[in-house]
Parts: structure tokens; sequence; C-alpha cells
């Protein structure tokens, strides 16, 4: 399958190169940094510079690879800008899927997140609508214009290149004793467990999947564990803030069915790996 790979050099981008290429995929996978080109080509992949605000140039580059399908990987958080990511998720989507349209691409397999849901009682499936009018509601709407798209919906990555690792930027801040523990609930998936999920949808059907692992925590019961697991000390404790989500209970039962088996089933046992 030829597949054309958007957001090439992120940590999904370059753990995934080597795994589809090894599943016998011929893979295009972007950058916007020239010299991450190497660095993709060395993984397997065939790098292609590409800003995805520059709409001409995605309609170029997506026609020239031919995709079969287009794996939506953008993120831009590594400067901890959330308005440049949520401009990726409504510009940047809106120019992928315009690309694809125009090249013939009628299938798409987008990254977006499983905390999108608004707060509520009881265990949150994939028939429950997300929040509507934020970014990742409309980056999903934009992907859903194209005649087949799988959504999956990731709960908060943790291992290594992530945020949530030993050197990470959450892990750094609970070393240095800056972030309390409260009562709101996070759903957590492993950075190779997601790849694997990923690999895996190239063959299942049409939908959106929820991809966390079986054990949705509140931060004080999953943050001492995530602390000690670096060497951090014990974080303090702190109320609900009342402004931000209180987070859900989330269920990963349909993408279990579609034959997603975690090796890391809950973050107690994963973090022991960090």
């Amino acid at each position: 399958m030829r597949i054309f790979l958007a957001g090439g050099s992120g940590v999904i981008g370059r753990g995934l190169i080597p795994r589809l290429v090894e599943a016998g995929h011929d893979v295009t996978a972007t950058t916007r940094e020239s010299d991450r080109t190497e660095t993709i080509a060395a993984l397997g992949g065939t790098p292609a510079i590409l800003d995805v605000f520059e709409a001409e140039a995605v309609n170029r580059t997506v026609a020239a690879a031919k995709p079969d399908v287009i794996l939506h990987m953008f993120t831009d958080l590594s400067g901890l800008d959330f308005d440049a990511n949520a401009r990726i998720r409504r510009e940047g989507t809106r120019n992928l899927v315009s690309a694809a349209s125009a090249a013939g691409v009628d299938r798409l397999i987008l990254q977006s997140i499983a905390w999108a849901f608004p707060d509520g009682e009881g265990v949150a499936t994939e028939d429950i609508p997300i929040a509507p009018g934020t970014p990742v509601d409309a980056m999903e709407q934009i992907a859903k214009e194209l005649p087949h798209v799988t959504i999956l919906r990731f709960g908060t990555l943790y291992g290594p290149g992530t945020w949530y690792s030993r050197d990470g930027h959450f892990g750094r801040a609970v070393s240095a004793g800056a972030l309390p523990a409260s009562p709101a609930i996070t759903s957590f998936v492993h950075i190779d467990d997601a790849l694997t999920a990923i690999v895996q949808s190239l063959s299942w059907p049409d939908g959106t999947y929820l991809i966390t692992d079986d054990e949705s925590a509140p931060a004080t019961v999953w943050m001492p564990v995530f602390a000690g697991a670096i060497d951090a000390p014990e974080p303090p404790v702190a109320p609900l803030n009342p402004e931000k989500p209180a987070g859900r209970i989330i269920s990963n039962a349909k993408a279990r069915a579609a034959g997603w088996t975690p090796r890391h089933a809950t973050w107690r046992e994963g973090f022991t790996q960090l």
C-alpha cells in the first residue's frame, strides 16, 4: 500500500515509519525541517519537505505521492503553542483533505484525542458526541468530508519521546514539584500501543475508535505512581479546578473488538518502564 504520512518526523511519525515499512508499505513522510529528511530516509521512508499551511504545496506533494491512504498525524506542540496546534487542526486538516480530494484519495486515518468529551456521568464511548465548536471537533468534521475516514482518538500518550516520560515536559514539571494532583480523570495509552493501533487501523472499518488503556484514573491515583517511576517527589494534592474539565472514564471496547490489544493494559505497569 502507498501511504502518505503527514507528520513524519514527530514521535509518532518516527515510530510509525519502520513499522509501516516492515509491513510492506511504501511510505512518503513529510517534515517541515530539511535537517530531518535524513532521519526519515534512514527509517525507510521517502521524505517530503512540506508546510501544511501552503495549500498549493500540499496539493502538489500529495498528488506526486499517489497514495492509497493518508495518515494525518500532524501536531504542533513541541513549543507548547496550543494556538499553533489548533491552527493545524483547522487549516492544516482543510488543506490536507482538499489535496486528498483533488488527487482522488478517498481514505484518511486521523489522529485525534480521547479527552474531547464534555464532562458527564458514566463511561464515554464513541457514540457520545465530543464538545462542539472546538478545534478538535472542526478537525474531525473536515476529515469526514472524505468518503472513508478512520478517527483514532488517543488517550494521553506516555513513554519515550512523549511529554509523559522521565525527560518529557510533564516529567520535568513533576520532578520539580510544580504540578499538583487533582481528582480530574486521565485516560492513558503507551506510545508503542498507539503505534500498533495506527498500523492495525489500516485494515479496520471506517469509523471512530477510542485508543486508551484499560484504566482511566484520577490524577490523585496515577500521579504518585508516575512520580515514583521517575524518582520524583510525591506530588502535592489540589482540589478539582472548576474551570477545567473533570475528565471521563473511557471505554476502549470498540478498538479491542477490532483486534487491538494494548501491551501495556494499564499505566500502572507501563510507568515502570519510564
